[in-house]
């Protein structure tokens, strides 16, 4: 929003320079005091005035919060434009070898290079994440999107791989050096993700960040894309219940039954590419064809969950990073190496700076 002392400082520079370029075009003396204390009083009568027409008032602080808003989301949408390199120990030859090294960077390209993505530091995280509860809600690729935040936030993971990766299990620590604490919650099915919001809104304790995804077990276990878009279509007013406002009707006040003030900063963890001839099953390989992930991914979108169809979550695009990374960044068709991760929680975590209005 514009504030007094900018209008102060244009007033100013119009009453300064305006007559100084009146009299390069030989004006007299006169016409020009003139016109200058008739600029000046207008400008102060029209300052002062301001307050008292909201509609002028209005105009002018919608189109500021529009210029950051829109600036705002458009680096959100440029987050995943990445340029990926295969650096190879051994040359082209070892292209599809375990020897070969893949690494990501942000793409050159002027909007996104604009934006001043980041990969940010041990000590940024750190800073970034303070006294934050942050929640990961979901199946495996939850656990390893869990297992790259904390080795950014700890600086190793050794210590907590073999409680981390327990099956079917629940895991949380406290980071001691930032007082940040890290839950993962199992939740292989969207109905289990439902269950969790209404538990956050029952307690009336909401998580700082929280990161959801799920899909791959139903798609293995149900096989039914319109079912899944039921249940997104639940977990998506199960969230809206906990924000402070409706994405939906564009309210900016409380909505009803709303407890929660300050609204948690959402993500929505995308299922991975997934490489039919590599899955490990024969139940995956009939059940999680091509098609039928395309199918689910279309029942993603349209139920508006997402920020990008209007919804409240913003999606870390595990399938771009994947397809980005190649088919030599996984071992089963479906779970990628920790780069992959490690470029998800890296945009996140600028998501939230950006969020934030942060900057490192």
């Amino acid at each position: 929003m514009l504030g007094a002392v900018q209008i102060g400082v244009l007033a100013a520079c119009i009453v300064l320079f305006v007559p100084m370029g009146m009299a390069g075009w030989h004006l007299s003396r006169n016409k020009m005091l003139f016109f200058s204390g008739a600029l000046f009083i207008t400008l102060a009568v029209g300052v002062h005035l301001m307050p008292y027409f909201p509609s002028l008032s209005s105009i002018v602080s919608t189109f500021s919060s529009v210029v950051v808003v829109e600036n705002r989301d458009s680096c959100i949408s440029f987050l995943h434009d990445m340029d990926w390199k295969n650096d190879s120990m051994l040359g082209e030859l070892s292209m599809n070898s375990s020897s070969s090294k893949q690494s990501w960077t942000w793409s050159q390209s002027s909007h996104v290079l604009s934006c001043e993505f980041q990969k940010l530091g041990r000590t940024h995280v750190l800073d970034l994440l303070n006294g934050s509860w942050i929640v990961v809600s979901g199946d495996s690729e939850a656990r390893l999107f869990v297992l790259s935040l904390l080795g950014l936030m700890l600086g190793t993971t050794e210590s907590i791989e073999n409680d981390l990766f327990k099956r079917h299990s629940n895991y949380e620590t406290l980071v001691e050096e930032n007082g940040a604490k890290v839950d993962f919650i199992w939740a292989p099915f969207p109905i289990n993700l439902t269950d969790i919001l209404k538990k956050f809104e029952k307690e009336h304790k909401y998580p700082d960040v929280l990161v959801m995804g799920s899909g791959l077990w139903h798609m293995l276990h149900f096989t039914n894309a319109s079912n899944y878009g039921e249940l997104l279509g639940s977990i998506r007013k199960s969230v809206v219940s906990l924000l402070p406002f409706s994405p939906e009707f564009g309210i900016d006040g409380p909505v009803a039954g709303s407890v929660s003030i300050q609204s948690p900063h959402m993500f929505w963890l995308g299922m991975p590419l997934l490489i039919n001839s590599m899955l490990n099953t024969e139940a995956k390989k009939e059940k999680m064809t091509e098609k039928m992930c395309d199918a689910y991914e279309s029942e993603l979108y349209r139920s508006r969950l997402l920020r990008r169809s209007g919804g409240p979550l913003v999606l870390l695009d595990i399938r771009s990073l994947s397809l980005g990374c190649g088919s030599h960044c996984t071992e089963d068709g479906m779970h990628y190496d920790v780069l992959i991760y490690d470029a998800a929680v890296h945009i996140m975590l600028n998501a939230l700076l950006i969020e934030s209005h942060q900057r490192i």
